[in-house]
């Protein structure tokens, strides 16, 4: 028996019926009621959880709902590490690391966006939707590592636009470790994206790997650049927004870039 693809046999489009929003609502229902007792969001965040996780299901089938939770389970577990010791230098999350509404939308407002597009778009074009989804999520990961790491473990904090030691946890402030670390998440969750076949499209998988997980790690630099830079000139700048730039950006630079290499194979 000829084996098909492996990709072939993860991911397809769900069928866009009320039946099958129904059970995403009901399952997401159900999911977050027993999940909300997990420190990893406020109440108010678990509400939003469950909105973005209906959308997901919708959009994406369990697959897509199963990335994102990949995603908030990994940077809840990394925000966790040395969480004591940041604690203790005014460096950790506030509310004990979890998550609000705001942070639920700063990081997947972008790859909510995409999940709604590619039941709308040709055929054609979904690969591509699921590239600038995969790397938004591999942005935002690759951000809470870099973040996370950096200031537990950082060594020398410097400022990326001049590279002069600042204190850690300053807005635009980069250290070796956690550049390193941010790699480490972008590759991560682009793994993650890979496994469950929402790198879907024609050719080898792994030069859709290594684009997603370039896009994420640079998309984190260019966030560091915009908290350095602009954020300390607009008062109206939050986290949360620059969160959202980030992701764009990564999105749109996945998307291009894999058009462009598309382009160039056929």
């Amino acid at each position: 028996m000829q084996r098909l693809p492996i990709e072939a046999l993860v991911w397809s489009l769900p069928p866009q019926t009320l039946g099958h929003w129904a059970g995403a609502l009901l399952i997401n229902g159900l999911l977050i009621g027993v999940a909300q007792q997990a420190p990893l969001l406020t109440p108010r965040g678990w509400l939003h959880a469950a909105i973005l996780g209906t959308i997901l299901w919708g959009c994406l089938g369990p697959t897509g709902w199963l990335a994102v939770v990949a995603y908030l389970a990994l940077g809840s577990a990394v925000t966790r590490l040395g969480f004591r010791h940041k604690q203790e230098r005014g460096l950790a999350e506030a509310r004990g690391g979890r998550r609000g509404p705001e942070n639920v939308w700063g990081s997947a407002a972008t790859g909510a966006a995409l999940a709604l597009a590619i039941p709308l778009v040709p055929q054609a074009w979904q690969p591509l939707l699921l590239v600038g989804f995969a790397a938004s999520f591999s942005a935002k990961l690759a951000d809470t590592f870099g973040s996370e790491i950096g200031k537990r473990w950082g060594r020398r904090t410097v400022l990326i636009t001049t590279l002069r030691p600042v204190p850690a946890g300053t807005e635009g402030a980069i250290s070796l470790e956690g550049t390193a670390a941010s790699g480490a998440g972008a590759l991560l969750m682009a793994a993650v994206m890979g496994l469950l076949g929402l790198l879907a499209g024609a050719g080898p998988l792994g030069p859709r790997l290594a684009l997603v997980t370039l896009v994420g790690w640079i998309a984190t630099l260019l966030e560091s650049w915009i908290g350095a830079v602009l954020q300390p000139r607009l008062a109206w700048l939050t986290n949360e927004l620059v969160n959202g730039l980030q992701t764009a950006i990564a999105a749109c630079l996945a998307i291009g870039l894999m058009a462009l290499l598309q382009g160039a194979v056929t």
